[in-house]
């Protein structure tokens, strides 16, 4: 199984497991006459830095997509060819330089970088953190919380924008994703969809066997669904981070009469569903594939990403229902 589909942190668990609204957590930061700022970050570290950051670097691809719809443009990103692929929202500039892996960033090739901020997640361990500390300021956003993912999502935009001076532009990007999501509720009540229930999943194959990750209540799919009027039908409980499940062909006979929606990626893969259950007698029996209430996503949506991520899941969303 491919770990790109998984965020960080939580590749090593899937692989042997299958595997809102809060208040704003990012405080202020404070500023001197010389410029200098000091910024808090999701650990409650109090980060110096020597004015707005220009040189940043992102280890986790959703905070390397804020960057650059902030008009940051990262001077090194953790797995280039993987972010190409699966977050579209926001493309990378030309030149950005490939730090290693999501997990293992390269020190010596973020040293070369001589970055004036390392932008990384709770995802990331303490370890790695330490040793990036040492090359560079090191600001931490909390990857995902299953409590609050929406706030969390608008937490880290704004926790960004405070270290690298884009405030303006944070607000802006924050308003036009909310009126977006207005927006795209009262198409999908106008079009009598207000209440329909929307099953979110995301899978792989080996072999014959196909496994489903549900986003289930919790996750940052199910809250943007639960925002845009749909129903949420999966009865099972997922991690405390992200929201995710597992279950496999079967638990699908659970959700019941709902649409059930899912992405995958044509660069790693192919199509676990459309393709490894074709024959499976149980995957085609079910009401919502013998209904046509089955929609892949465009590939490219990365469903832990950022505002821009989201406004993409959203528009797809709209589009498979409302057609």
């Amino acid at each position: 199984m491919t770990t790109r589909l998984i965020p960080a942190a939580i590749a090593v668990a899937a692989v042997l497991a299958l595997a809102g609204c809060g208040t704003t957590e990012a405080s202020a930061g404070s500023s001197s006459s010389s410029g200098a700022l000091t910024v808090t970050d999701s650990r409650g570290e109090k980060v110096k830095l020597d004015g707005p950051a220009k040189r940043v670097i992102g280890t986790e691809w959703g905070v390397v997509e804020t960057m650059i719809t902030l008009g940051v443009d990262p001077v090194g990103v953790a797995d280039v060819k993987g972010y190409t692929a699966y977050d579209t929202a926001a493309p990378l500039p030309k030149g950005v330089k490939d730090i290693g892996t999501r997990g293992e960033p390269s020190l010596d090739t973020v040293a070369a970088l001589k970055p004036d901020l390392i932008v990384a997640t709770t995802d990331l361990t303490d370890s790695a953190i330490a040793q990036l500390e040492k090359v560079a300021p090191v600001i931490v956003v909390r990857s995902a919380d299953a409590s609050k993912q929406i706030d969390q999502m608008v937490d880290n935009v704004n926790l960004i924008a405070e270290a690298t001076g884009t405030e303006a532009k944070a607000k802006t990007e924050i308003a036009g994703f909310e009126k977006t999501l207005s927006e795209a509720k009262t198409k999908l009540a106008d079009a009598g969809l207000a209440g329909t229930k929307l099953a979110f999943a995301d899978g792989w194959q080996e072999g014959n066997q196909v496994s489903v990750r549900p986003y289930v209540k919790g996750s940052l799919i199910a809250d943007i669904n639960t925002e845009l009027g749909l129903v949420d039908p999966w009865d099972l409980e997922g991690d405390k981070a992200y929201g995710l499940a597992s279950t496999d062909v079967e638990g699908l006979t659970k959700i019941g009469d709902a649409h059930f929606a899912y992405i995958a990626n044509s660069s790693d893969g192919g199509d676990p569903f459309a393709e490894g259950l074709k024959d499976n007698a149980v995957w085609t029996s079910l009401p919502f594939v013998q209904k046509g209430e089955v929609y892949r996503l465009p590939d490219g949506i990365w469903m832990f990403g950022g505002t821009a991520s989201m406004e993409q899941y959203i528009a797809a969303i709209v589009k498979s229902l409302t057609n």
